[in-house]
C-alpha cells in the first residue's frame, strides 16, 4: 500500500514511512516548489520530531529556506503561511490515524494540493532527481499572533464548553482562547500526549466519545467539543450528551451564515444527507457536491469562494478565515448557540432523514459492480464525482470502489425508514452483493 495518498502522505511510522523517505520527500517537494520559502510545523506524535527533522534537512539541501513552527495544530500551520506571506509548506501528521501512524500535508501553493501533484512528488521520489541548494532554517512562534487573530473575529461569551481534546494538538491553545473569551472551560483529555492514551485521535466515531458525553451531562455544560489528533476537525455533543452528527452541524452553521446573504454557493461532500441539500436551498444559498475529502472541499470552496463548506467528518471551512479550524467551529458554534438558544432545541427543529453509516464489503470485482449500476440507470439519475451516486425520488445510495484493497463501500438514504429499505435492496439485488 503506497504511503502517497489522494489528498496527503500517510503511513506507519518506521515501516512505510521512514525518516529516510521523509528526507526524500523534503528533497522531492523543494524541487517541484523550485526552492520556495517553507513553513513547516508537525503535532505531537512520538514520531514527528524525526520526520520533521528529516524533511527540514531534505528542503534545505534542495535549495529551500525554511521556518520551523514547532508543535502546533494544523489550523496554526494554515495561519502561520498566509500570516508569513509564504506559499508553501508542510504539517507533519498523521491526523485522525492510529499513533503507529504518521504523515504529511503539503501545501504547494494557493490551493490544496492535487492528486497529481502528490503523484509528482512520488515519482520524485522514486527517481530522485533532485534540486540541489543550500537553504537557511529559522525559527518562529505563531501562537500568540493565532490566538489574537481567531478571537479578533468575536465578541466575549458565557457558556460552559467541556473540551475534549483527545490529548491531541488542541490540548493548552483550545482551552486558554475560549477562556480568554469569558468562556468556562472543563477540560478533558487536555494532556498533551502523541499515543493518545485516552481515545483515539478520531472523534467522528462516535465510540470515541462516549467520555465527553458524560462529561457534558454531569458539568451541566452547554455543550462539549471533541478535536481530532492535529485540530482541524471538530465533533459536537449537546447539552443532553447527544451527539450532532456532522452535516447536523453543517446545517446549524448555513442557518446562521445563509440568513445574512442570499445567493451564496456552499459546498457539502457527497456523503451528507440530503437535508443538507434542501436546506441551503430553503435559505437562497446554491448546493455544490463534491467528493469528500480535505483537499477535494478545500479546493472547490476556495475556488468557488463559497461562503461555507462542510464535510461529514467534521471539517468545517469559513469564509472569514478562508479554511477549516476546529477551535474557529467550536466559537462560531458557541456564538450561534448564544443567540439561537440550545443546541439540542436547534438541532430538533432540523429534518433527519433515516441514513446509513458507511457499509464495507469484500468484492472481487469493484469495478464490475460500478459498471453493472452505472449501466442500468438512466444518466440524469447518475453521478459518477466519486464511485456512483444514485438520486432516487425518496433517497440515494452512494457506491465506492477502494483505492487500496478490494471493497466495495455502500451508503443509503431514504425519505423514510420504507424508502432507505427499498434502495438499499434494489442495489443489493442489482449488484448480486449479499
Amino acid at each position: 500500500m503506497s504511503i502517497f495518498k489522494a489528498c496527503d502522505i500517510r503511513g506507519k511510522y518506521g515501516e512505510e514511512l521512514t525518516d529516510h523517505i521523509a528526507f526524500k520527500i523534503g528533497r522531492a517537494v523543494a524541487t517541484m516548489c523550485e526552492g520556495n520559502n517553507f513553513v513547516v510545523g508537525g503535532d505531537l506524535r512520538p514520531s514527528t520530531n524525526k520526520l520533521k527533522a528529516a524533511l527540514v534537512n531534505g528542503l534545505v539541501i534542495s535549495g529551500a529556506n525554511v521556518v520551523d513552527i514547532g508543535i502546533v495544530p494544523t489550523p496554526v500551520f494554515y495561519f502561520a503561511l498566509k500570516h508569513l506571506g509564504i506559499e508553501c509548506g508542510v504539517q507533519i501528521t498523521g491526523s485522525h490515524n492510529a499513533p503507529t501512524d504518521n504523515g504529511m500535508k503539503v501545501v504547494t501553493g494557493k490551493y490544496p494540493i492535487t492528486p497529481e501533484e502528490i503523484k509528482e512528488i512520488e515519482n520524485l521520489v522514486k527517481s530522485e532527481r533532485f534540486a540541489n541548494g543550500e537553504g537557511k532554517i529559522s525559527e518562529k512562534d505563531v501562537l500568540q499572533e493565532y490566538k489574537d487573530y481567531i478571537k479578533s473575529f468575536f465578541k466575549d461569551g458565557n457558556l460552559k464548553i467541556v473540551v475534549d481534546a483527545g490529548n491531541g494538538c488542541w490540548w493548552k491553545i483550545a482551552p486558554e482562547v475560549l477562556n480568554e473569551l469569558g468562556y468556562k472551560v472543563v477540560r478533558l483529555f487536555c494532556e498533551p500526549d502523541g499515543t493518545f492514551p485516552n481515545r483515539s485521535p478520531n472523534p467522528a466515531v462516535y465510540e470515541n466519545i462516549k467520555e465527553l458525553q458524560k462529561k457534558v451531562v454531569e458539568q451541566e455544560a452547554d455543550f462539549g467539543v471533541a478535536y481530532d489528533g492535529d485540530g482541524d476537525r471538530a465533533i459536537f455533543v449537546d447539552e443532553q450528551g447527544n451527539v450532532v452528527p456532522a452535516d447536523i452541524a453543517i446545517v446549524i452553521y448555513i442557518r446562521s451564515i445563509l440568513s445574512k446573504k442570499k445567493g451564496d454557493f456552499v459546498v457539502h461532500d457527497i456523503k451528507c444527507s440530503q437535508v443538507v441539500v434542501e436546506e441551503i436551498k430553503n435559505l437562497g444559498g446554491i448546493p455544490i457536491m463534491e467528493k469528500s475529502g480535505h483537499a477535494f472541499i478545500k479546493r472547490k470552496f476556495l475556488k468557488t469562494a463559497a461562503a461555507f463548506a462542510g464535510e461529514i467528518s467534521g471539517h468545517y471551512f469559513f469564509r472569514e478565515i478562508g479554511g477549516d479550524d476546529g477551535l474557529f467551529a467550536t466559537l462560531k458554534m458557541a456564538q450561534i448557540i448564544s443567540k439561537k438558544g440550545k443546541l439540542s432545541q436547534q438541532t430538533a427543529l432540523i429534518k433527519r432523514y433515516p441514513i446509513t453509516p458507511d457499509i464495507r464489503i469484500p468484492v472481487k470485482n469493484p469495478e464490475k459492480i460500478l459498471e453493472k449500476i452505472i449501466n442500468h440507470y438512466p444518466c440524469e439519475m447518475i453521478s459518477t464525482l466519486d464511485g456512483v451516486r444514485i438520486q432516487f425520488e425518496h433517497g440515494w445510495a452512494l457506491v465506492r470502489k477502494s483505492v487500496t484493497e478490494p471493497i466495495i463501500t455502500m451508503r443509503f438514504e431514504g425519505k423514510d425508514q420504507e424508502s432507505l429499505e427499498k434502495i438499499k435492496n434494489e442495489i443489493f439485488s442489482l449488484t448480486g452483493i449479499k
